[in-house]
This record gives structure tokens, C-alpha cells and sequence, in this order.
């Protein structure tokens, strides 16, 4: 990896700096017995002034601790200072030991096959576990070697970067050894679209069914570019990334499988691809697990689509060749009359992805733990808390949570509160906003130490912000969904032994699951459908009645009770 941003540090850097003596001091007053708050009061007085709880420097110090020890190769010593708190007074003995021994050790040489979370930051190792890199092998060989290659990994920021570079400048060995060690994965032949450099046969500039140029309404010389122009028509950015999924599945599958253009498409293709989406073959080459677009193991699937799913492709497929027809840029439709079977029940949800009030309530309690228990940053536990409350209070899209600011929230002449929102189709409307969003809100201003009186609101400051821009940038959508990946990916490993019906929810979650949670919530509390349908914006009733669903163990009880043996 070359480095571009930051000068050759010292030859043998710590990448986390040993606690300072007023530190370890504070530590073994605790480790003896003293509450945490005198604790810090008396040694690092300095800290609580800083707007820091007793808790959380507490916390900092033990895992620093941690991850020196793991630095060290001594993951027999991090433990030592990864114990249950109820435990202290009897390993303070082994606490004091550990430190000595830490003290005096001699900072080994990184392995190139050393854990990405060894040597680097947590925000940063949390990022890039994120995009299935978790060795220093992963990262030498599979970050671009170009001027702000950060920016093809969302949410690692400039920062983490710098640290990362400055890093391997004090040892370049490792991108050498890397590249002997891993393997690079055979080519695919399937790449993100904006990659494709396609020959003129099936580029569409001479497709089969291309209308006469001369009454095309179109400047585009080829199917890409007038795909493009059509995605053009849709402002909202997360429609336009799920009509580009659409496009260009079809697009890879029709030149890779069948060896022609989009605009040689036939209605027998049309039927070959609907069988195509519910089960993609081969399977090596079209599905896998979710990458970023610039990783060589990115796959246009990451499994075979259900009926609704399949039904929902095919009619933005249709909505993209009708358009294409009446801008004359083709003469024909092959998907007209191509139809789903069994799409008639797609109106009923499926619950799976509806987490019950019992596995919301186990949800809120692992990340009311996050920063104690799991190592999360504080800022970040805080921030993910809130995502979680307030998404789910108020059943708001991912695209709303993240473009939500301050200067959206209004209070009527009752004092109730509302959210102003720009939903699909950018329509402005306004969602309620109940004691729990509120609550939550007031909460999460205070953790970030802004004002909580609306008066002195800042209107553009958003609702949910980067940790990186000192909180004045809003979340972006993919960082929102990258968040809630890894605590659900967390939480699952958590509950799996106990519960595996919950860890498998969990590994399939996305933030779309609390709007379904909310919806589902709010109407067995006995919310009426009209005013769940309102705060939803849902077109048609019938669209929010998916929602009114039985709880299945109670109805296979109570029949069961009917209907037993006789």
C-alpha cells in the first residue's frame, strides 16, 4: 500500500497508547474496591469535566489494556481486563500482575496474518470487517493502491485512513508479504456495470429491435446510456439504486448467459429470466454474500429472489421498456404478459421479517450494553440506540431517518410533536412523533451536547449524524444500513445458542425491519388501521392491512385446545 497522507512515524509505534500513571492509578483504586465515580473524581478529575461518565472512562482504560495485551500476542493477559465487573476484587491481583508485564514489553512485529483489530482503530476494523476485511493480508491486497482509495470503503472517513497509512509506513514489509500470501479469487466475468467494457455486438448500439433513429427522443447511441437516462427521471437517490439492481441484473444476465444485447431481448428470454431470479445459475458466478461494488467478490445476487421479489423485478423491467418504447428508442416490450405465479398472496407479510415485542425488548437490551459488554465506542452505542428507538417509534424509511434535521420537528397548538418528511415519490407529509421518539431525541441531543430547548435548535443540524464530522453531517444511507448490520451481525452471535430462530432474524435484518416492527406494534396496541396507514404514507389501505396478522403461538394453542385428541 503506498502512503500519501501522513509522514513515516517512529519505526516501532503503538497503535494504542499505554494508559498514562493517573490512568492505571484510577484503575487499581477501582480494581480495589472504590466506586468508579470517586474513583475518577480523585484521580482523573479532569475527565468527568469533559463531559465523559465515570463508566465510560473506565471502560477506555480496560480496553486499551485489551488490546495492548492482544497487540503483544498475550490475548491470555487481555482477558485479565475483559472480566465481568462483579469479579474485580478478586482478579486485582492478576490485574496489577498483567500491567507490570505489559509495561515492560517489547511492541512485537504486526504478522501479516495478524487480525485487522490488533493493530488498528475499532472505528476503522469496525468499517472494514463491514466489507469482509479482517486480516492485514485482506487489507494490503485488497484496498485500490491509488490516490483516496478510502473512498471505496462508506464510512471510513479520512481519518481512519491516515492512521491506517501511517501504519504500514512503519512496516512496508507487510504489503509485500500479503501479496505472496493470498490467493486472488478467479475472475467471475461479472462486474458492476460501470465496469463493463462491452464489445459492439451487445452493446445495443445495433439491437434487434432498436425503432428507426431518426424518431428517437433519445441522445443515447446504446442500451447503457439510455438506461442511464431513464434512471436520470427518478431524483430520490434510493430509487434510483434499486431500478439500477433491476437494470442491471437483466443487463449482465443478457449478455453473459444468453450473448445479446437488451434491445434483442426476446419474450422468450423474458420467460428464461423470470426462472432465472428465482434460482441464478450458475451459482458460482451470479450469488454472494453483500460486498461493496468495488470488491472482486461482488455478485449482482446474494441468493434466488421469493415470488414477490421476482414480481417486483419484472415490473420495473416492464415500467423501463414501456418508457423506452414511448421515448421510440425500442419497438417492442418482451416482458408484456410475463406474469409471477403464485404472486397472489404477496399482500400477506411475511412475519420473519417483523421482530415480536419479546425480541425487540432482547434487541434493546444487548445495545443498551454495547459499550461496556461488546466494545463499541461510547458516541457510537449512543448513536445506535437512538437509531433504533426512534426508527422504530416512528416507522420511518431508511432514506427519512438519514435526511431528517432539527429544523424538520414542529409543535402544534395541542403541544403534540411532528416530523416533517419528503417520502416516495417526494411527497411532504409529517409523521407523529410519540413519547418514546421524543424521549429518545432529548436523550441523544444531551449525548451529543447540543440544545434540547427547540429554540436554540440549529435547523440543519441532522437528526442522526456522522461520528466523523462532528455531528454537523448527516449519516449517509449505506453507513445507516452498514451500522445496523453489525449490530444485528453481533446480536445474532450473541443469542445463537439460545435462541437460533432469533440469531437467524437477525442475520437476515435490515433497517426496513423496524418500519415493519412499528407498523405491526402499533396496531396490535390498538392503533386503528386508518391512523397507522396516515403515519406509514401508505397509497392504500390494503397495503398497511399486511400488518394485521394473529400471533401464530397463540392461534396454534387455542385451536389446538379446540381440536385436541378426543
Amino acid at each position: 500500500m503506498k502512503t500519501r497522507l501522513t509522514p513515516t512515524p517512529s519505526p516501532e509505534p503503538r497503535s494504542v497508547e499505554f494508559p498514562e500513571t493517573d490512568e492505571l492509578a484510577m484503575l487499581r483504586a477501582w480494581y480495589a474496591g472504590m466506586p468508579v465515580r470517586k474513583a475518577v473524581e480523585r484521580y482523573l478529575p479532569d475527565r468527568i469535566g469533559a463531559g465523559q461518565s465515570a463508566r465510560g472512562v473506565l471502560g477506555g482504560i480496560r480496553r486499551r489494556l485489551a488490546k495492548v495485551a492482544r497487540q503483544l500476542g498475550r490475548p491470555d493477559l487481555a482477558r485479565v481486563f475483559e472480566l465481568a465487573e462483579g469479579e474485580r476484587l478478586r482478579e486485582a491481583r492478576a490485574v496489577a500482575d498483567a500491567i507490570e508485564v505489559l509495561r515492560h514489553a517489547r511492541m512485537p512485529t504486526p504478522q501479516i496474518s495478524d487480525d485487522i483489530g490488533i493493530w488498528l482503530p475499532a472505528r476503522a476494523v469496525a468499517t472494514l470487517r463491514v466489507h469482509a476485511i479482517s486480516t492485514l493480508a485482506d487489507l494490503t491486497v485488497r484496498i485500490p493502491r491509488r490516490r483516496q482509495w478510502w473512498k471505496s470503503i462508506p464510512g471510513l472517513g479520512l481519518a481512519s485512513a491516515r492512521r491506517i497509512e501511517a501504519f504500514f509506513a512503519a512496516h512496508p514489509a507487510l504489503t509485500e508479504r500479503a501479496r505472496a500470501l493470498i490467493a486472488v479469487s478467479p475472475a467471475s466475468g461479472i462486474v458492476p456495470w460501470e465496469q463493463l467494457r462491452l464489445p459492439h455486438e451487445v452493446d445495443g448500439s445495433a439491437g434487434a429491435y432498436r425503432a428507426p433513429r431518426a424518431t428517437c427522443t433519445l441522445d443515447a447511441d446504446n442500451d447503457y446510456q439510455a438506461v442511464q437516462a431513464w434512471l436520470s427521471l427518478h431524483e430520490s437517490g434510493a430509487t434510483q439504486r434499486a431500478y439500477r439492481k433491476e437494470a442491471e441484473r437483466l443487463i449482465l444476465w443478457a449478455i453473459v448467459e444468453r450473448g445479446r444485447a437488451l434491445s434483442s431481448l426476446t419474450t422468450e428470454d423474458a420467460v428464461a429470466y423470470r426462472a432465472f431470479l428465482r434460482r441464478p445459475t450458475p451459482r458460482e458466478r451470479w450469488v454472494g454474500p453483500v460486498r461493496p461494488r468495488s470488491a472482486p467478490e461482488w455478485r449482482p445476487f446474494s441468493g434466488g429472489l421469493s415470488a414477490r421479489s421476482t414480481a417486483y423485478a419484472l415490473s420495473v423491467l416492464g415500467a423501463l421498456f414501456r418508457w423506452l418504447i414511448e421515448q421510440r428508442y425500442l419497438l417492442a416490450n418482451p416482458f408484456a404478459g410475463v406474469k409471477v405465479r403464485g404472486n397472489a398472496r404477496a399482500g400477506v407479510l411475511d412475519t420473519s421479517h417483523v421482530f415480536t415485542e419479546g425480541e425487540w425488548l432482547l434487541i434493546r437490551a444487548i445495545a443498551d450494553g454495547l459499550e461496556w459488554s461488546y466494545g463499541w465506542a461510547p458516541e457510537a452505542a449512543q448513536r445506535l440506540r437512538f437509531i433504533l428507538d426512534f426508527g422504530y417509534a416512528t416507522g420511518l424509511r431508511a432514506s427519512e431517518l438519514v435526511g431528517a434535521t432539527l429544523g424538520d420537528i414542529e409543535t402544534d397548538a395541542r403541544g403534540d410533536h411532528w416530523l416533517k418528511v419528503v417520502g416516495k415519490g417526494r411527497k411532504a407529509a409529517r409523521v407523529a412523533l410519540p413519547p418514546l421518539a421524543r424521549t429518545a431525541l432529548d436523550r441523544h441531543l444531551v449525548e451529543r451536547r447540543l440544545p434540547v430547548t427547540p429554540s436554540r435548535w440549529r435547523p440543519d443540524t441532522p437528526l442522526i449524524a456522522s461520528l466523523a464530522e462532528d455531528g454537523a453531517v448527516p449519516i449517509t444511507s449505506a453507513r445507516l444500513w452498514a451500522v445496523l448490520q453489525r449490530f444485528f451481525a453481533g446480536a445474532a452471535d450473541l443469542v445463537e445458542a439460545d435462541s437460533p430462530a432469533v440469531a437467524q432474524k437477525l442475520q437476515q435484518a435490515s433497517p426496513h425491519w423496524m418500519r415493519h416492527t412499528h407498523a405491526t406494534h402499533a396496531l396490535a396496541h390498538g392503533a386503528e388501521l386508518t391512523i397507522v396507514r396516515d403515519n406509514l404514507r401508505h397509497a392504500s389501505i390494503s397495503t398497511t392491512s399486511i400488518y394485521l396478522h394473529g400471533d401464530d403461538v397463540k392461534r396454534a394453542q387455542q385451536i389446538a385446545g379446540a381440536f385436541g385428541n378426543k
